[in-house]
């Protein structure tokens, strides 16, 4: 592998989380295109927002390999990088954990005390994951000190909640585990197997069709089904993961010998066959977001890999890399720039009623939301400033 820093990860990695904040945003409207929202689990088809979070697995599947085999070259043990690959599946699924559960608020429960508890989940996440490498006045306060503050307040929040409704209350659930937490268990699978695979394509291949398969195996209903095998989550997360995966380790393997140009046609291919996969198996389950068919699984990885090749194409080839400097923030503070919004909403979302209505609709309503997005890659960037900014 190569020691320079591939610009085409980041760039994609920072666009995505830019348009999910965007596509995040598109509730706060009305008399928007039908293409630009979530299709219902009923539906046969997809729209912009049912490709975002699938390309964002396919980011982190493509930074495991580089981000293990750093480790490695730190001289770090196989034990201490499970250790840490352990520590991370634990901070999303315990972040995804929380903030799924924020939707299954009684009914009853007042809007402020609700929106305080979303508050201050977000900064017990801070206080407990922020990077504070580097920054001076840790030492009068010791890190232990605010991490240990920060599971204070979770445990808090966790006495206090009230979910389901006042006939049948019930505390916190997993339910679907929330988007952090989906992302946490499809990463905990890939990491693991990178781990021990290493960058053995005749390995890693495998692995990811027989996740794909497995991703099929959960809509055949025959005998052999068994529940076990959706390994906590539906494999169509662990594909996704694994598509990133497989990516990169293909990159790791052309790019030493100079065979660019072979790797791109590969991604292409790649593409080509899983978009032909994805659209010849749809007649039999649909494309559906809600319910991870095989076809909308084959599909987004198809458009993650062709769109890896072309950011990779324009950001490491041809070195075009100024035009996304707008929104770079989002790529280098991911984590911190998806959960400012829960800070924004919360404390600012009674102002929402006063937005004149011809400013949340059509045309007007969309540009609302692009620029609520880059609103969020701003403050993201001025929060790295005073060195807010999670690391897990």
């Amino acid at each position: 592998m190569t020691a320079k820093r591939i610009s085409s990860i980041d760039i994609f990695r920072a666009l995505t989380m830019l348009l999910m904040i965007f596509v995040n945003d598109l509730w706060s409207l009305h008399d928007i295109p039908g293409w630009l929202e979530h299709a219902s689990a009923d539906e046969d088809k997809m729209g912009l927002a049912d490709v975002v979070f699938p390309a964002f697995l396919f980011i982190v599947g493509l930074s495991i390999p580089f981000a293990i085999d750093a480790r490695i070259k730190k001289g770090h043990s196989k034990k201490k990088i499970f250790l840490h690959i352990l520590q991370r599946t634990a901070a999303l699924v315990i972040m995804g954990f929380f903030m799924v559960n924020l939707e299954y608020f009684q009914p009853g429960v007042p809007r402020y005390l609700k929106a305080a508890w979303e508050v201050v989940m977000i900064l017990a996440f801070i206080l407990i994951w922020n990077n504070y490498e580097n920054i001076s006045w840790t030492k009068k306060i010791p890190v232990l000190y605010l991490q240990l503050a920060g599971f204070i307040l979770l445990f808090v929040l966790a006495l206090t909640y009230k979910g389901g409704t006042p006939g049948d209350p019930h505390w916190m659930r997993p339910h679907w585990w929330g988007i952090l937490g989906l992302i946490g268990w499809a990463y905990l699978l890939g990491a693991l197997v990178y781990l021990f695979a290493g960058a053995k394509i005749w390995l890693i291949f495998p692995v990811w069709l027989i996740l794909l398969a497995l991703n099929m195996q959960e809509f055949t209903g025959l005998p052999w089904k068994l529940p076990a095998i959706r390994l906590v989550v539906s494999a169509s997360n662990h594909a996704l993961m694994m598509s990133g995966v497989v990516a990169s380790v293909f990159y790791k393997k052309l790019s030493d010998s100079g065979r660019i140009n072979l790797f791109i046609s590969l991604l292409m291919i790649l593409a080509a066959v899983s978009l032909l996969f994805g659209f010849a198996v749809r007649p039999e389950w649909g494309i559906s977001k809600i319910r991870a068919t095989p076809s909308w699984t084959a599909i987004c990885a198809g458009i993650s890999f062709a769109f890896f090749a072309g950011m990779y194409w324009i950001a490491d080839i041809r070195n075009k890399t100024h035009w996304a400097m707008f929104m770079m923030p989002a790529g280098r503070s991911t984590l911190t720039c998806y959960l400012v919004p829960y800070i924004i909403y919360p404390t600012l979302g009674p102002l929402i009623m006063f937005i004149p209505d011809y400013l949340t609709g059509g045309i007007a309503g969309l540009i609302k939301a692009l620029l609520f997005a880059l609103l969020v890659v701003w403050i993201t960037g001025r929060l790295e400033k005073i060195s807010i900014r999670l690391k897990i």
